[in-house]
């Protein structure tokens, strides 16, 4: 679980994303991710009620995503917000390959190190 003071809770930090941070359009998700003044990352998901009416189902893929954030804390390169909404295919996705979609997107920018150094 993240702590609380790595989430994005307020609504004005996920519009500061959205209107001024940098994006990364893939197949199951849009990544969006803007520099902060802060000596951590914070994280903020959204999974509309297209991908799946059922809370349930939203909130396994937002649990799965936040594990995956956390997993990857360490190896970010900078400080930033950032911001994931999912798109329906998502829901059928296993966590292993939503891992790998994940990870790839943010290997593509250079926002996380890579096993390689």
């Amino acid at each position: 679980m993240l702590k609380k003071q790595s989430r994005l809770n307020k609504n004005k930090d996920f519009a500061q994303v959205f209107q001024r941070g940098e994006r990364l359009y893939g197949r199951y998700f849009t990544l969006r991710w803007l520099r902060n003044n802060l000596s951590y990352s914070r994280f903020g998901i959204i999974v509309s009620l297209k991908v799946d009416k059922k809370a349930v189902i939203r909130n396994k893929i937002k649990r799965r995503i936040r594990a995956i954030f956390k997993d990857n804390l360490d190896k970010l390169v900078i400080n930033c917000d950032f911001l994931i909404s999912t798109r329906k295919e998502i829901k059928d996705l296993s966590f292993q390959e939503l891992k790998e979609e994940i990870q790839i997107s943010f290997q593509k920018r250079r926002l996380i190190k890579t096993h390689n150094g």
